[in-house]
């Protein structure tokens, strides 16, 4: 599955000579982590650099901007200032690797869990905050020509059809497209927004950003888009607590943003982006088991990821609840408790026993393979957990329908019980460690 080290090597070694940099010095090392593009480290000529690849020219289709406009973006951001990668190579065809380029390594890490213990994350944060302004002040003169320009309405309804290709059965999600119809802001000035602006494609030396990274989706829209998106339960990691980026109060975020880019941040157009990020990760996620289906990418990452849909559903229905009838939000979700069964092994005892002795192996594999062994037990713990709690389906149709036609909202009895208990339970087999998931238990069982 995917390329081979070798080949790797080979295109690489092409792609070099051809720029005229140095002869590589090592084999490449596929980087953890990644939810759309490979990322490969190497080295050559002394210094260090990272390939980033789509893992097919299928993956690429009907993306809006080609890894050649992605590379020409990032470098006309660091033309401006912006602190970013420089890219020393753009793939071409002969290269025999696909679609993507080469970057000069920065120094720091992407690593969620390292940066979260910095020692001065308000600093962080506010250093964070700072840059994503400088990105703001970038204009369509100053990027590459055919950078969308995001038309809000559209971008709903685009949604709203990924929604309905992927089965229009989620009455979550249903929900969530309904309030973006009804709230939908006015459009203002666009920005260049980098469209992924969060922990994990941000990188950190010490308590300092060193770099952005990850710059596909860019596009110019509202600037709260970007600052919403990064505020995202999901992207807190294990610090829920800090609703900005995981490292602090979303209040000292946008005003060290505010002080930098001179503009107020409007708190209603700040909910609305994060309202539609949600439904649009939701979506992103979901969409990972119809590109591993397709073959597009055999990732196991890919099927796996697309059971995170339900953290989103969790995280949209705290958000969207706030607009509940007092009366519909009082704890009403029975605590979820285990199936007991005797006599032989049940399908998720079996997914167990695989999944403790593939623990046994996992010394002996390093790098992307370690990973790799990882995701291929939380596959396995997701089964083992349905087979245990037996949850309900969180797919209904018939309710779906009922919420997109505005028959159905929050204040209608019931409802909102009704997908409580449904996303709960649905959550407690895909990501049971989930930290919104303990947050919801608090809030909507009677159970500390």
């Amino acid at each position: 599955m995917g390329i081979s080290v070798e080949d790797l090597s080979a295109g690489l070694a092409r792609a070099f000579a051809r720029v005229g940099l140095g002869a590589l010095s090592c084999a490449p090392q596929r980087l953890t982590g990644g939810a759309v593009m490979e990322s490969w480290r190497f080295s050559a000529g002394g210094s260090d650099y990272v390939l980033r690849r789509a893992p097919s020219l299928a993956f690429m289709e009907g993306r809006p901007y080609s890894h050649a406009t992605e590379a020409a973006l990032i470098e006309a951001a660091r033309a401006k200032g912006v602190t970013a990668p420089e890219v020393v190579a753009v793939l071409d065809e002969a290269d025999g690797l696909g679609s993507g380029f080469i970057m000069r390594a920065l120094p720091g890490t992407a690593d969620p869990k390292v940066i979260l213990d910095c020692q001065d994350p308000d600093g962080l944060l506010r250093g964070i905050a700072r840059h994503l302004a400088r990105i703001h002040r970038l204009r369509q003169a100053d990027v590459p020509a055919g950078m969308p320009v995001m038309d809000y309405r559209a971008a709903i309804a685009d949604l709203k059809q990924q929604f309905m290709d992927a089965g229009g059965d989620r009455p979550i999600i249903a929900l969530g497209l309904k309030w973006l119809e009804d709230n939908c802001p006015p459009e203002v000035e666009p920005v260049l927004n980098h469209g992924d602006y969060r922990m994990g494609n941000l990188l950190v030396e010490g308590s300092g950003l060193t770099g952005v990274l990850d710059w596909e989706i860019a596009h110019f829209g509202d600037r709260h888009e970007d600052l919403a998106f990064g505020c995202m339960a999901v992207w807190r990691f294990a610090r829920y607590d800090r609703p900005a980026l995981g490292l602090g109060a979303v209040e000292d975020y946008i005003t060290a943003y505010e002080a930098e880019a001179g503009v107020t941040i409007d708190p209603a157009r700040f909910r609305f982006w994060t309202i539609y990020r949600t439904v649009w990760w939701a979506m992103g996620c979901l969409k990972m088991a119809a590109q591993w289906r397709s073959g597009a990418d055999r990732m196991l990452e890919r099927v796996v990821i697309s059971r995170r849909t339900s953290e989103q559903e969790l995280d949209l229905l705290l958000l969207l609840e706030e607009d509940a009838p007092d009366a519909e939000r009082a704890p009403d979700v029975q605590p979820v408790r285990p199936f007991s069964d005797l006599g032989e092994g049940r399908e998720g005892e079996l997914a167990e026993a695989v999944s403790e002795w593939l623990g046994t192996i996992k010394d002996k594999l390093t790098g992307h393979d370690r990973f790799q062994l990882a995701v291929a037990r939380n596959a396995l713990g997701i089964i083992a957990r349905k087979d245990l709690y037996l949850p309900q389906l969180i797919e209904d149709r018939p309710m779906t329908d009922a919420i997109l036609s505005g028959a159905g909202d929050l204040a209608h009895p019931e409802l909102l019980r009704t997908l409580r208990q449904m996303v709960f339970e649905k959550v407690s087999v895909d990501s049971p460690k989930y930290p919104a998931l303990a947050v919801a238990r608090k809030k909507w069982t009677r159970e500390n």
